[in-house]
């Protein structure tokens, strides 16, 4: 038992100080997307809200709009977002 709450608890912090630093986002017109949901907006949802990335790689979606820095999309196999840097 002693293991488990051990376990419980370093994964807890992990999780907890890894979180703030990965929250990137992308602004699309009125639109705002973000990383580090529980679970992110999918490829389709994005699409939609911005428009096609400028550059594609598989699972990793470009987008270079003026006034903002290069954002760098990457999804998950599921086609879920899983991180926004730039």
């Amino acid at each position: 038992m002693r293991k488990v709450t051990m376990y419980g608890g370093v994964v807890f912090c992990f999780l907890f100080l890894a979180g703030p630093a990965s929250a990137g986002y992308l602004r699309c017109g009125t639109h705002t997307i973000q990383d580090g949901q529980r679970e992110g907006p999918g490829k389709y949802e994005i699409s939609k809200k911005c428009g096609r990335p400028t550059e594609q790689f598989g699972n990793t979606w470009v987008y270079d709009q003026p006034g903002q820095s290069k954002k760098i999309l990457r999804f998950n196999d599921s086609g879920l977002l899983m991180s926004i840097d730039g």
